[in-house]
Protein backbone atom coordinates (compact mmCIF):
# COMPACT_ATOMS: atom_id res chain seq x y z
CA UNK A 1 0.00 0.00 0.00
CA UNK A 2 1.11 3.30 -0.73
CA UNK A 3 1.10 6.00 1.53
CA UNK A 4 -0.32 9.13 0.32
CA UNK A 5 2.33 12.34 1.48
CA UNK A 6 1.40 14.53 3.70
CA UNK A 7 1.65 17.88 4.66
CA UNK A 8 4.03 16.41 7.95
CA UNK A 9 5.98 13.96 6.14
CA UNK A 10 6.77 16.34 3.66
CA UNK A 11 7.79 18.51 6.61
CA UNK A 12 10.00 15.56 8.50
CA UNK A 13 12.01 15.35 5.07
CA UNK A 14 12.85 18.85 4.55
CA UNK A 15 14.11 19.22 8.27
CA UNK A 16 16.31 15.88 7.20
CA UNK A 17 17.12 17.58 4.07
CA UNK A 18 18.20 20.81 5.65
CA UNK A 19 20.19 19.81 8.74
CA UNK A 20 22.98 18.59 6.25
CA UNK A 21 24.11 15.67 9.04
CA UNK A 22 23.12 12.39 10.32
CA UNK A 23 20.08 13.68 13.27
CA UNK A 24 18.42 11.08 15.36
CA UNK A 25 14.81 11.82 15.85
CA UNK A 26 14.88 14.12 18.48
CA UNK A 27 16.96 16.18 16.91
CA UNK A 28 14.87 16.30 13.93
CA UNK A 29 11.70 16.92 16.24
CA UNK A 30 13.80 19.60 18.07
CA UNK A 31 14.34 21.33 14.56
CA UNK A 32 10.62 21.51 13.90
CA UNK A 33 9.08 22.11 16.58
CA UNK A 34 10.94 25.76 16.49
CA UNK A 35 8.44 26.54 13.73
CA UNK A 36 5.52 24.21 14.25
CA UNK A 37 5.06 24.07 18.41
CA UNK A 38 1.65 21.89 17.58
CA UNK A 39 3.22 18.76 16.17
CA UNK A 40 3.52 16.18 17.89
CA UNK A 41 6.62 13.74 19.12
CA UNK A 42 5.00 10.55 18.01
CA UNK A 43 3.98 12.50 14.22
CA UNK A 44 7.63 13.13 13.70
CA UNK A 45 9.18 9.36 14.80
CA UNK A 46 6.49 7.99 13.01
CA UNK A 47 6.86 10.30 10.33
CA UNK A 48 10.70 9.36 10.17
CA UNK A 49 10.07 5.55 10.06
CA UNK A 50 7.55 5.80 6.77
CA UNK A 51 9.97 7.37 4.92
CA UNK A 52 12.80 5.39 6.21
CA UNK A 53 10.43 2.26 4.84
CA UNK A 54 9.42 4.18 1.39
CA UNK A 55 13.67 4.74 0.32
CA UNK A 56 13.27 8.42 0.62
CA UNK A 57 15.84 8.09 4.00
CA UNK A 58 18.10 5.67 4.96
CA UNK A 59 17.33 4.45 8.71
CA UNK A 60 20.92 3.87 10.53
CA UNK A 61 20.93 1.51 13.42
CA UNK A 62 23.56 2.73 15.62
CA UNK A 63 25.14 0.55 17.98
CA UNK A 64 25.25 3.23 20.68
CA UNK A 65 22.82 5.70 20.97
CA UNK A 66 19.80 6.60 18.82
CA UNK A 67 18.76 5.56 15.24
CA UNK A 68 20.15 7.97 12.62
CA UNK A 69 18.96 9.28 9.49
CA UNK A 70 20.52 9.35 6.33
CA UNK A 71 19.48 11.53 3.00
CA UNK A 72 21.63 9.44 1.06
CA UNK A 73 20.10 6.12 0.54
CA UNK A 74 22.34 4.53 -1.20
CA UNK A 75 25.09 1.51 -0.38
CA UNK A 76 27.33 3.88 1.95
CA UNK A 77 29.58 3.60 5.18
CA UNK A 78 29.22 5.46 8.46
CA UNK A 79 31.86 6.59 10.82
CA UNK A 80 31.22 7.18 14.39
CA UNK A 81 33.13 8.96 17.05
CA UNK A 82 33.08 6.80 20.31
CA UNK A 83 33.64 10.01 22.00
CA UNK A 84 31.46 12.66 20.80
CA UNK A 85 29.26 10.44 18.99
CA UNK A 86 29.47 12.62 15.97
CA UNK A 87 28.48 10.38 12.48
CA UNK A 88 29.37 10.92 9.46
CA UNK A 89 29.77 9.18 6.06
CA UNK A 90 32.90 7.05 5.35
CA UNK A 91 34.90 7.69 2.20
CA UNK A 92 34.60 5.76 -0.57
CA UNK A 93 36.76 2.22 -0.14
CA UNK A 94 37.04 3.19 3.57
CA UNK A 95 35.56 -0.27 4.51
CA UNK A 96 36.12 -2.59 1.28
CA UNK A 97 33.17 -5.43 1.71
CA UNK A 98 31.82 -7.53 -1.42
CA UNK A 99 28.29 -8.76 -1.32
CA UNK A 100 29.16 -11.56 -3.83
CA UNK A 101 32.11 -13.22 -1.33
CA UNK A 102 32.02 -16.51 0.27
CA UNK A 103 28.77 -16.53 2.32
CA UNK A 104 28.06 -20.39 2.40
CA UNK A 105 24.60 -19.95 0.43
CA UNK A 106 23.53 -17.15 2.39
CA UNK A 107 22.18 -14.21 -0.11
CA UNK A 108 23.42 -10.81 1.39
CA UNK A 109 21.15 -8.41 0.84
CA UNK A 110 22.94 -5.17 2.57
CA UNK A 111 25.92 -4.83 4.11
CA UNK A 112 25.94 -2.56 7.42
CA UNK A 113 28.87 -1.57 8.45
CA UNK A 114 29.88 1.20 10.96
CA UNK A 115 33.29 2.30 11.74
CA UNK A 116 34.00 3.50 15.15
CA UNK A 117 37.37 5.45 16.07
CA UNK A 118 37.95 9.08 17.55
CA UNK A 119 37.05 12.18 15.18
CA UNK A 120 39.98 14.50 14.51
CA UNK A 121 38.35 16.93 17.22
CA UNK A 122 38.06 14.17 20.08
CA UNK A 123 41.90 12.95 19.25
CA UNK A 124 43.14 16.12 19.51
CA UNK A 125 41.78 17.30 22.76
CA UNK A 126 42.85 13.51 24.11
Amino acid sequence: MIKRNTIQRQLVLDTVRAMHCHPDAEQVYSEIVKDHPHISKATVYRNLNLLSEQGMIQKINVSEGADRFDLRTGEHYHMRCRCCGRLWDAPEGAANVSLTGNTDGFSVENVLIELVGLCPDCKNKK
